[in-house]
């Protein structure tokens, strides 16, 4: 989708310590943000590149679209270094500062919709929101979990399927190093293979068909979903339908401009543009 984004950068000035040399960094400023599917509590989680984004941007709202904690991996094999408190930590100084933060909780974080209707600052508990744009669309935020026919099985298959996947995880995370030491850039091993197997049996494209059914079945012109780790902006006849991608195999992002465009990011390809790549691995407490 064609952006303009000559309203978005705001040029900001960071000294670094000791040497007095100063560095010059863009500071994006969106009207909205939805993140989704960060997995906080597992290895598989991009920490590091998510304190990068969420330190480099500024937002009037920021919408949660699900999985941000992941209450499975917590329950048998629990991984929590201090860069992903640093991450909640990030998130709750935006609500402190005035940015508006709309939590829709997906399947790895179900207990929080008990809490659903409720607010504690500048944050507040949905089901399911609606959003509406600077130039007047209406799209309807789910996680999207209730129309994956695998998710809806029994809880235990589920949770082999998700120790399966962490494995995957695993061997991505090996594979990467090996890809650093080369100076390679990133690639994503659990991605390849993930959308090879849901391709085979059209996963991807059945869900993405139900999504749009349930927007244009609640009366509005898009959806904004996660939950398949599958980036994605497109039209599926008269519903624009948006997925907000992961931040465990591909670091991707949806953001609305001032003017209500609205763009697909992909952090990791960021990085390595600004030739910024070594500097996020290098942040703090980064796993």
């Amino acid at each position: 989708m064609h952006t303009d984004k000559t309203d978005t950068r705001n040029s900001v000035r960071r000294e670094s310590g000791g040497g007095g040399e100063t560095e010059r960094r863009d500071r994006l400023v969106f009207r909205t943000v939805w993140l989704s599917d960060i997995h906080l509590g597992t290895r598989g989680c991009s920490a590091a590149f998510l304190l990068d984004f969420l330190r480099s941007v500024e937002c009037e709202k920021l919408y949660l679209v699900g999985d941000i904690i992941d209450f499975w991996a917590l329950g048998w094999r629990p991984h929590w270094p201090q860069s992903h408190n640093n991450v909640v930590r990030t998130i709750l100084g935006k609500a402190k500062h005035g940015t508006e933060i709309i939590y829709v909780p997906g399947n790895h974080d179900e207990l929080i919709r008990d809490y659903a209707g409720s607010v504690f600052g500048n944050i507040s508990i949905r089901s399911r929101a609606v959003h509406d744009t600077a130039d007047g669309r209406r799209l309807l935020v789910l996680h999207g979990d209730e129309f994956d026919s695998v998710v809806r099985c029994s809880r235990m298959v589920c949770k082999l399927g998700s120790w399966s996947y962490g494995m995957l995880l695993e061997a991505n995370r090996l594979v990467n190093w090996i890809r650093r030491r080369l100076g390679w850039p990133y690639w994503s091993l659990a991605g390849s293979v993930k959308h090879k197997v849901k391709h085979a049996v059209n996963y991807i494209s059945n869900f993405e068909q139900a999504v749009a059914y349930e927007a244009r079945r609640a009366g509005v012109d898009g959806v904004v979903c996660g939950h398949i780790h599958h980036a994605e902006i497109r039209s599926i006849e008269d519903v624009l339908y948006l997925n907000c991608g992961d931040w465990v195999e591909s670091c991707t992002v949806l953001v609305e401009h001032q003017g209500g465009d609205i763009e697909l990011l992909n952090w990791v390809e960021d990085a390595h543009s600004h030739k910024r790549l070594s500097d996020v691995e290098r942040l703090p407490a980064a796993a």
